[in-house]
C-alpha cells in the first residue's frame, strides 16, 4: 500500500470546491462553538459557585435536540436544505450576539443565559439534520467516508484548539468577547453554504408534522443495516461512556493527580485525531460495517483494560485506544447512515442519529456515576467494557447484514 493511501482520503478537497468551502467554515464555526461551551460554563460558575447550575448547561444544550431533532429532521425533508441550513446558522450567530451583548453588560440572570443558550441549541437541531444532506450530496458515493473524515479530524482538532483558546481569552479579554467571537465564526459557516445550490429532497418528501416523524422512524425500525448502526453507537455509549467516572478512578488508581486527570480526555481526543488521519485505508474499504463494529468492540476491549490498569502511562495509552477506535466507529456508522438512506428521509434519520450522538454519552455517565456509587469506578469501567463487547457481539449476530453484503457500500 503507497503511503499516500495510508493518510486521511483528502480526494473530496480537490474534486469538490464546494466541500472544501464548507469544511472550512464548519471547522472555524466548531471552534467557535467550544469557545463558547466553555465560556458558559465559566460564567454560569461565576455567577452561581453551584455544580448543580453548571449541569443545567449540559441540559440546556442536550434537552432541544431531544425534544425538536425529529420534528426539524421531518421539515428538513419537506424543504431545500440549503435555505434551512442558511436560517439556522443566522438564528444561532443572533443568539451568540444576545449571549455577547449580556457578557458585556452583565445585569442578566443566570436562567436567562441558560435560555439563550437553549434556543442555540434548537437553532442547532434544526441546522444538523439539514446539512446531513450535503456530503452525500456533494461527494461520489466512494468519497463520503472521506469526507466524514475529513469532517471528524476537524472537528477533533478544534476540541484541542477550543477550549484552550476560550481561556486565554477569558482571561485577557472577558466573556462578551469571546461569544462575539463565536458569532464571528457563525458568519464563515453561513459563506461556505450560501455558494450551495438549491438541495431539495430528491424523492417524496416528507408528510407534514407526525406523520413524517413516523415514517422516519418507520425506515429505522425496518432498515436492518441502519438501525444495527445506530443501535452499536447507542450500547456503547449508553453502557460503557465512561467520562463521568474519571474523577473517581483518578482517585482510586493514579493518587488524585490533578495532571492525570486533564490529560484523560486529550488522550481521547488524541486518539481520535490520530485513528482519523490514519483513516485512508478504512474510508476506502467498501464495508463500513465491519469497521464500526471492529471499533465499537475495541472501544469497549480498551475500557476494560483501562479499569485494569494501575499505571497511569499504560492508563493514557488505552484511552488513546479508545478515543481511536471511537472515532473509527463514529466515521463508520455515519457513512452507513449517509449512504444507505435515501435522500427524502435523509434529514430524519440524521436527526435520530444526533439524539443518539447527543443522549448515550449523556446517559452512559448517569449510568456510569450509578454504578461506582453503588461500588467503585473500577467495577463500573469493567463492567461497562465488558457490556459493551456483549452488546456488539449480538448486534453483529443479529444483523448479519452489517458484516456482509448488505454492510457494503456498493450492496444492494
Amino acid at each position: 500500500m503507497s503511503l499516500s493511501r495510508t493518510f486521511l482520503d483528502v480526494r473530496p478537497l480537490r474534486s469538490s470546491p464546494v466541500f472544501r468551502r464548507l469544511l472550512v467554515g464548519r471547522t472555524v464555526s466548531v471552534l467557535g462553538g467550544f469557545m463558547t461551551m466553555v465560556t458558559v460554563m465559566y460564567q454560569v460558575w461565576d455567577m452561581t459557585r453551584s455544580t448543580a447550575w453548571t449541569g443545567a448547561v449540559g441540559l440546556a444544550q442536550a434537552l432541544p435536540l431531544v425534544v425538536f431533532g425529529l420534528f426539524a429532521g421531518a421539515w428538513v425533508d419537506r424543504a431545500d436544505r440549503r435555505r434551512v441550513f442558511l436560517a439556522a446558522t443566522v438564528g444561532q450567530a443572533v443568539c451568540s450576539v444576545l449571549l455577547a451583548v449580556q457578557g458585556f453588560t452583565g445585569h442578566v440572570p443566570v436562567g436567562a443565559v441558560l435560555g439563550l443558550v437553549a434556543v442555540q441549541s434548537a437553532f442547532g437541531a434544526l441546522g444538523a439534520p439539514a446539512a446531513g444532506v450535503f456530503v452525500p450530496r456533494l461527494l461520489p458515493k466512494d468519497q463520503v467516508g472521506a469526507g466524514l473524515a475529513l469532517n471528524h479530524v476537524a472537528a477533533q482538532a478544534m476540541m484541542f484548539l477550543g477550549p484552550a483558546l476560550a481561556g486565554v481569552l477569558l482571561a485577557r479579554y472577558g466573556i462578551g468577547v469571546c461569544y462575539l467571537l463565536d458569532a464571528a465564526s457563525f458568519g464563515l459557516a453561513f459563506y461556505g453554504a450560501f455558494g450551495l445550490p438549491a438541495l431539495p429532497p430528491q424523492g417524496e418528501p416528507s408528510r407534514a408534522g407526525l406523520r413524517g416523524v413516523l415514517d422516519g422512524l418507520r425506515f429505522l425500525a425496518g432498515h436492518r443495516v441502519v438501525r444495527g448502526a445506530l443501535i452499536t453507537d447507542l450500547a456503547a455509549t449508553v453502557l460503557s461512556f465512561p467520562v463521568s467516572l474519571y474523577p473517581l478512578v483518578n482517585a482510586e488508581r493514579f493518587g488524585d493527580d490533578p495532571r492525570t486527570l486533564g490529560l484523560f480526555l486529550s488522550a481521547m481526543a488524541l486518539g481520535g485525531i490520530t485513528a482519523t488521519a490514519l483513516s485512508g485505508p478504512l474510508t476506502r474499504l467498501a464495508r463500513p460495517g465491519l469497521v464500526m463494529l471492529c471499533g465499537a468492540g475495541t472501544w469497549g476491549a480498551a475500557l476494560v483494560l483501562f479499569g485494569l490498569a494501575t499505571n497511569p502511562w499504560s492508563g493514557l495509552a488505552l484511552l488513546v485506544l479508545a478515543g481511536a477506535a471511537d472515532a473509527t466507529s463514529v466515521v463508520s456508522r455515519s457513512t452507513i447512515v449517509q449512504t444507505r438512506t435515501p435522500d427524502a428521509l435523509l434529514g430524519r434519520v440524521t436527526a435520530a442519529e444526533a439524539i443518539v450522538g447527543q443522549a448515550g454519552p449523556s446517559l452512559g455517565n448517569v449510568r456510569g456515576g450509578l454504578l461506582a456509587g453503588w461500588t467503585s469506578g473500577t467495577t463500573a469501567l469493567i463492567s461497562g467494557g465488558l457490556m459493551c463487547l456483549l452488546a456488539v457481539a449480538a448486534v453483529s449476530v443479529t444483523t448479519p447484514e452489517l458484516r456482509g453484503g448488505a454492510g457494503r457500500l456498493d450492496g444492494p
